[in-house]
């Protein structure tokens, strides 16, 4: 059973270490440190950590991830290097956050028995603008605010419901961790609060947490 969710995003600039220069996301960190403290204060079993990325299977915690291909020596998680940037990103927040307890990490649509807690890691669209790394898409800001409205009001079917195939032209990559989320939560009554929506570089980031009953 899910009891919360929380939404963030996984800029590698997010990590203080990474980012070597100015610290422009120093909000949006601490927006997310924000959002994962409501979801652990659900006192879950279990955080289960969905995000992009190629995992073949759902791992446990002695599953971690490094930062090493981005020129840091940091290491976060469980004693491998297997978990994809998402989800080393994921694990870092709880590191923040202090969970020690058991985590699921999953880039697909992992099981939730017990009293399950989930941490969605999840950019947005990447041709906002001229200068995004997509470059530009005029669909692209439409597509992430709605994104936006469906984590403001709880609209789990709305995010059940999103285009992969648009996101995936849209540069989208948290889309189909969005989209498992909404197909999760459908049909619970969620009380939830859009913490940040934002697009700093171009790709658009949502911070958010969501209760559910």
């Amino acid at each position: 059973m899910i009891v919360a969710a929380a939404v963030c995003p996984y800029p590698p600039m997010l990590v203080p270490e990474v980012n070597a220069g100015a610290d422009d996301l120093a909000a949006l960190r601490q927006s997310c440190d924000d959002a994962i403290e409501a979801l652990l204060a659900h006192e879950p079993e279990r955080v289960v950590v969905i995000g992009a990325g190629d995992l073949t299977t759902d791992l446990d915690e002695s599953a971690g991830g490094t930062f090493a291909e981005l020129g840091v020596d940091l290491h976060v998680g469980g004693h491998t290097d297997e978990l994809p940037l998402s989800l080393t990103v994921g694990a870092w927040l709880l590191a923040r956050a202090g969970w020690v307890g058991p985590r699921t990490y999953s880039t697909g649509t992992p099981g939730t028995e017990g009293r399950v807690a989930v941490l969605v890691m999840a950019d947005g669209s990447a041709k906002r603008t001229t200068e995004s790394p997509g470059y530009f898409d005029e669909r692209a800001v439409a597509y992430d605010d709605s994104i936006a409205t469906a984590l403001g009001t709880g609209d789990a079917a709305a995010l059940a419901a999103l285009d992969l195939d648009l996101a995936k032209e849209l540069w989208a990559a948290g889309a189909p961790a969005l989209r498992t989320l909404g197909e999760m939560a459908k049909g619970t009554t969620i009380s939830a609060l859009l913490r940040e929506s934002v697009a700093p570089f171009g790709v658009g980031y949502w911070v958010a947490d969501w209760s559910l009953s």
